[in-house]
């Protein structure tokens, strides 16, 4: 489409984890001024943790330090083609046709048609640090813990005939296999300075989009624009009861539920009470390490391509 459109392009294809975050970062330093990413959320998330100086540059001793953005006037592109597609699925509120995700792109691309000013949006992004600040990286969607990181390596670990299903029932079956062994640790969770829980979990979601796991709507209230990040907890619910909430969740009836707890906030601490039984942390479908792990939104700190439903400016 984008060559019958008369868009000229440069295509990269990234062979191993972590090129596409290498070729991303090269190419805003080349010049360019969109990134066009064709995939799921893990894709997309190495892809946004491009447009900012590596994290692992950063004073270890610093903990206020933030990755400097590389070319603040580029724009990120989605297109969406992966399992989950939740950051997309969340700027839409469904899931819209990649015919008119590109349309947008074309759109954005065209000399002649609208400035990139009423083409692309600004969005939050996470900066989140994981085996106790030892690795450090940025998150674009959500960050799960527990549960929600093994539910992850599963379906990364899912073989040919397995990814041949939709991304809804990949999720499903990986959420088998991590309930069978479902165990509550003792976790201690902090968000800003004014908020405090311990309780045993073993589900935990930071979010700056709503939806998360392929189509689960941990966060309703959640917003890539709004300068904050939700931290989504269940507190002492059983392997059973996950198992009722697996399809309430679907429709955020999950929140009906007084023991799972939402907090919003703009930074959030988690770590387990005995360190050495530490939660999985995986972010954009990755998994990226275990507990203790901190988390800070970072505001407006990407240009997106608009999602199909917004309305140009």
């Amino acid at each position: 489409m984008l060559a019958e459109r008369g868009v000229g392009f440069d295509a990269c294809e990234p062979a191993a984890a972590g090129e596409m975050e290498l070729s991303v970062r090269a190419a805003l330093r080349e010049g360019y001024g969109t990134i066009a990413v064709v995939g799921g959320d893990g894709t997309l998330g190495e892809a946004a943790r491009g447009f900012f100086e590596s994290a692992d540059e950063l004073a270890k001793d610093d903990d206020d330090a933030l990755p400097a953005s590389i070319a603040p006037r580029a724009a990120l592109a989605i297109l969406p083609a992966g399992t989950g597609n939740d950051f997309a699925r969340g700027l839409t509120q469904k899931r819209a046709p990649l015919e008119m995700w590109l349309e947008r792109l074309v759109a954005h691309c065209r000399p002649d048609g609208d400035g990139p000013e009423e083409t692309t949006r600004p969005v939050d992004v996470l900066y989140a640090t994981v085996d106790g600040g030892a690795r450090r990286f940025v998150c674009l969607n959500a960050a799960t813990l527990g549960i929600g990181a093994d539910v992850a390596s599963r379906v990364a670990a899912q073989g040919s005939a397995l990814r041949r299903l939709s991304g809804e029932a990949r999720f499903a079956l990986a959420a088998t296999g991590a309930l069978i062994a479902w165990r509550n640790r003792a976790v201690r969770i902090e968000v800003d300075e004014d908020y405090l829980l311990e309780c045993a979990t073993n589900l935990v979601a930071v979010a700056n989009g709503p939806f998360a796991g392929g189509g689960m709507h941990f966060a309703p209230e959640a917003a890539s624009d709004d300068g904050r990040l939700e931290v989504v907890t269940a507190c002492g619910v059983s392997r059973a009861g996950v198992v009722r909430e697996l399809a309430r969740i679907h429709r955020s009836g999950h929140l009906a539920n007084p023991k799972v707890r939402l907090k919003s906030g703009t930074r959030a601490r988690i770590q387990t009470i005995d360190e050495a039984d530490p939660l999985r942390v995986e972010a954009d479908g990755d998994v990226r390490g275990h507990t203790p792990a901190t988390f800070r939104i970072m505001p407006r700190a990407l240009r997106i391509v608009r999602a199909p439903d917004d309305r140009l400016q």
